[in-house]
């Protein structure tokens, strides 16, 4: 079993098709078709049945998919390691972040890591959470900044920052808050989820909107759409400047903290960003505060 033979299984996962796969991989088709073949052949199940002109997963591929990932990002994360160990000032960082902490934390966070340490090579994936924490499971990123993550994966929190939730809406929206909308962020938003809980815990049955990102959710609220779950951090501005004011609603705030999260070995560069994030005198407005290693607390 090959990592070549795991990438075109992936490819064919992600695409959908052998001829797909075989043009992001510039490999001729019966090269993809045979790959495929043989691992098939040393797994000793089906791991695609046909489906139209394509191929779907199997149940016993789909459980193989996420292994595949994970052997994957092991493989690379073991060489990055290796070269890190001997100079983690230059080495690698592959950042994941929710897209509240993505859009109004983490680049400040960035500006003071690239400040201090020019020759990190940094990339930032932004995500709902359910992504980004999936992301770092599969080992193809090195660090999330984002809530608490879910129960049963063996993720550790290496450090945390205070942050609560309030609701918000555009001076003189509300006047009855059980006829107001409620503006909600995507499937997969832990915020999403945090104001549905919300909603349950109270005597209302509000009308609801389903909007793309915090961005659009904010703006919609600036434009008098709805009242929603905000991040203080990323409103404190907009409730400065007038834009938006704050609504009681029993209940809020919301203590959620930001979580500084990654696999159980972090690299030599990820301990220097996690060492750097706890920094005060670097980061004076953004610092996280050190937690002794905690896992994911199991379902």
């Amino acid at each position: 079993m090959t990592p070549a033979r795991l990438q075109t299984f992936l490819a064919v996962v992600e695409e959908g098709t052998a001829k797909a796969a075989a043009g992001r991989l510039s490999v001729t088709e019966s090269a993809v078709s045979a790959s495929i073949a043989a691992l098939q052949r040393e797994v000793g199940v089906p791991l695609f049945e046909r489906s139209g002109r394509g191929l779907r997963l199997t149940e016993a591929g789909t459980a193989f998919a996420s292994y595949a990932r994970r052997i994957l990002g092991l493989m690379d994360e073991g060489v990055t390691a290796a070269r890190q160990g001997v100079s983690p000032e230059a080495g690698r960082l592959r950042l994941g972040a929710v897209t509240t902490a993505g859009e109004y934390l983490v680049p400040r966070l960035l500006a003071s890591l690239r400040r201090q340490y020019p020759a990190v090579e940094l990339t930032l994936e932004v995500g709902v959470r359910d992504r980004v924490f999936a992301l770092l499971a599969d080992h193809r990123l090195d660090v999330a900044i984002a809530g608490r993550p879910p129960s049963g994966m063996r993720l550790v929190t290496r450090a945390t920052r205070p942050n609560s939730l309030v609701v918000v809406s555009a001076p003189g929206v509300v006047t009855d808050l059980s006829a107001a909308t409620w503006l909600l962020r995507e499937p997969g938003s832990g915020t999403r989820a945090t104001t549905l809980a919300l909603l349950d815990s109270l005597p209302l049955q509000p009308p609801v909107l389903t909007l793309g990102s915090h961005g659009s959710v904010v703006a919609s609220a600036i434009l008098g759409l709805g009242v929603t779950l905000a991040s203080a951090d990323s409103v404190a501005h907009l409730l400065r400047s007038g834009e938006l004011c704050t609504v009681p609603v029993r209940g809020t705030p919301l203590s959620r903290p930001w979580h500084a999260v990654t696999n159980p070995a972090p690299t030599a560069t990820t301990r220097l960003f996690l060492s750097h994030l706890t920094d005060s005198k670097a980061n004076p407005e953004t610092t996280f505060f050190p937690r002794g290693p905690r896992r994911a607390r199991s379902g």
